[in-house]
């Protein structure tokens, strides 16, 4: 079995599962409250709950496209392979 293969079929367990999001809240909710009581005007506390935001979606945005670019080669990887063991199993090295 290759490595390849080996990543394809990587499973989270739920525990891990249950961390991620609970740090995501967690973290996410921490700087939500500290730029709320953060002293300053309140366009200043706009202005910096606009970059959470915009740093939570271009962080998920990114995460995806990885993830996506990850998956494609995988794919890719697996259709070769299919497209090479046809050949193969064709292949009649007495015939000419």
């Amino acid at each position: 079995m290759t490595a390849k293969k080996a990543a394809a079929n990587v499973t989270h367990s739920s525990a891990w599962i249950a961390q991620t999001y609970v740090s995501f809240i967690i973290s996410i909710s921490a700087t939500i409250i500290g730029v709320f009581y953060m002293p300053g005007d309140n366009w200043l506390k706009g202005y910096m709950g606009m970059g959470v935001l915009f740093s939570v979606a271009s962080t998920a945005s990114l995460s995806k496209t990885i993830r996506d670019i990850e998956e494609s080669k995988t794919m890719m990887s697996r259709i070769d392979e299919a497209k090479l063991e046809r050949l193969l199993a064709e292949y009649d090295p007495f015939k000419q």
